[in-house]
């Protein structure tokens, strides 16, 4: 199972994540809210350091091909996590930018509506992560919510949009194996759900890979 590890806030989170299995790390740019913020210039450094095959996922709340483009640039992720909604011809032109790069693209799961949205985007992006935030409040929430949705809609994209689906919101080691029997998706990713004290925990990671394994 492939496992994001998100809101990693330093080097040492990353060799932690890394360690213990993750697929892939999180790192969160500027967000007009949520945990996990850290500088450009803190991203690159721990995207360099970063050994593959475990890949780096910038998460980018900017709306704008070129905008996107020069910040993935920047920071040097092997991904780029679309957290906000982008205009159909930005992703083309987002593709077209940047060929040999993952475009994952956050929907936020709220209701039938979602579902919609999710196979809109499907044909766009190589894959998509399924979240708990809600774009629509007056300050946006794009992520690190803790909540859990309604699986329901989650599995029904899942089934019908044709690309893998990855799975966030409110995981933890107590819920991670129930959300795989119900979702089934290609891989899940966890932010506060390992969380101490807003620090990343070696403990709770490690059961979290042993409750999926």
């Amino acid at each position: 199972m492939f496992v994001k590890v998100c809101c990693i806030a330093d080097l040492a989170e990353a060799r932690l994540a890394v360690s213990a299995g993750a697929a892939a790390i999180g790192l969160v740019s500027e967000m007009p809210s949520g945990p996990g913020v850290i500088p450009d210039e803190l991203i690159a450094e721990i995207a360099a350091s970063v050994p593959r095959p475990t890949e780096t996922f910038l998460l980018t709340a900017r709306r704008d091909a070129d905008a996107i483009a020069d910040q993935h640039r920047r920071c040097g992720t092997t991904a780029l996590q679309l957290v906000d909604q982008v205009p159909a011809t930005e992703l083309r032109r987002l593709r077209a930018l940047l060929p040999g790069v993952r475009l994952v693209q956050v929907v936020h799961v709220g209701g039938e509506e979602s579902v919609d949205e999710a196979c809109a985007v499907a044909g766009l992006i190589d894959t998509l992560l399924l979240d708990s935030g809600n774009p629509l409040l007056p300050v946006k929430q794009l992520g690190g919510t803790g909540r859990v949705h309604d699986w329901s809609y989650s599995r029904r994209i899942r089934e019908i949009a044709g690309v893998p689906v990855l799975l966030a919101g409110g995981l933890h080691p107590g819920n991670a194996r129930a959300a795989i029997d119900l979702v089934a998706p290609a891989g899940l990713d966890v932010c506060s759900g390992l969380r101490t004290g807003g620090r990343l925990d070696a403990g709770k990671l490690a059961a979290f890979i042993a409750a999926i394994g």
